[in-house]
């Protein structure tokens, strides 16, 4: 059982139990500095401009995850494309300052991700409806439809090409209709060839 002494005396060493707070810096990888205004005491102090560096006081056991999402809120920058450095080394976002030999007036390297290379290319899939198949480069190309179709619905009856009937022949009707013919049957004679056979008769008799 707990005497008064020993409960007034724990509640005097409370305080004690309390991290301590600190003041570290942050700092670019490439060189310039900017300093926070103690975020977690001055969160709608704004940066002067003149000033670019910016100190930031945390409590010592501040994790590198929590750190990480303070700096993301000042600086508008999505988490995941921070990365904390101090003496050379990337922190882990689970472990603490301390942990990592961050103590009061430490300078704190911000990396931001570098995302190399080409995006990924998008899968492009046959434009059939309910085909998955990859639509094949070039000759899955459609030229009347301007669409995309795989290995097996390329050619342009197997996927019905709504193009087709732009690029269709007359039909007999039409050509009936065109010539005043009771057929649907057109002769040569009558499509602008008699002419030209007829200068190529007259040309081999003026030779024979």
């Amino acid at each position: 059982m707990s005497t008064p002494s020993s409960t007034s005396s724990s509640r005097s060493a409370s305080p004690d139990l309390q991290p301590e707070s600190m003041q570290i810096f942050i700092k670019n990888l490439s060189g310039d500095s900017t300093y926070l205004y103690e975020l977690s005491f001055h969160p709608q102090e704004q940066v002067p401009d003149q000033n670019p560096a910016i100190p930031i006081t945390v409590p010592s056991n501040t994790t590198v995850s929590n750190l990480t999402h303070l700096l993301s809120l000042r600086t508008s920058t999505p988490t995941d494309s921070l990365r904390l450095v101090h003496a050379g080394r990337h922190l882990s976002p689970s472990s603490t300052l301390l942990s990592n030999n961050i103590t009061r007036d430490s300078t704190v390297h911000v990396a931001a991700t570098v995302r190399g290379g080409m995006p990924p290319r998008k899968r492009i899939t046959c434009t059939l409806k309910d085909c998955k198949d990859k639509a094949l480069p070039i000759v899955g190309d459609c030229g009347f439809c301007n669409k995309n179709f795989c290995g097996k619905h390329r050619l342009l009856e197997d996927h019905k090409c709504d193009g087709l009937e732009s690029v269709s022949y007359p039909s007999c009707d039409y050509a009936v209709d065109e010539f005043g013919l009771e057929s649907g049957r057109i002769e040569w004679w009558q499509m602008g060839l008699g002419d030209v056979i007829s200068d190529i008769m007259a040309h081999d008799n003026t030779v024979g």
